[in-house]
């Protein structure tokens, strides 16, 4: 942190690097999330059709992609659920550990570990899914 509070900064070209890169990923995700909006619109009405789906307007429901695959329903829903609620306790950890106590640093760690493997998984279940189990021939 020393480097934010001098102008050492200036001095340390890898990183100046990095960032560069972290500010990059910040545009692309600022901009990625303006385009999905402005597609989608501003109203309750619109974010909810987009992800829940219309039969009026002939707009399926957002999905997860481990849902398309032929693992079964409790792997799903373990896979799913473990993976948004370590995300919000990776979330929620830095919060909890700097404004209410320490010993949230082990909430934070369990977390991180979690989500970092639920989401390895998810990713082999799919492109094993995708390329590797295939029953029927002619889904290519």
């Amino acid at each position: 942190m020393r480097f934010f509070i001098s102008p050492d900064i200036r001095k340390n070209s890898l990183l100046r690097l990095i960032i560069v890169f972290t500010v990059l990923f910040f545009v692309l995700l600022w901009v990625t999330n303006l385009l999905l909006y402005l597609q989608i619109g501003f109203s309750y009405d619109s974010v909810v059709e987009y992800y829940r789906g219309s039969e009026a307007n002939f707009r399926p429901p957002k999905s997860h992609l481990i849902l398309f695959t032929a693992l079964g329903n409790v792997w799903k829903l373990l896979l799913i659920v473990s993976s948004f609620l370590s995300a919000l306790g990776d979330i929620m950890g830095g919060w909890l550990i700097r404004y209410v106590s320490a010993d949230f640093a082990y909430l934070k760690i369990a977390s991180v570990v979690v989500l970092q493997v639920s989401l390895a998984l998810l990713m082999v279940i799919i492109i094993w899914f995708l390329y590797y189990n295939r029953k029927d021939a002619s889904y290519q």
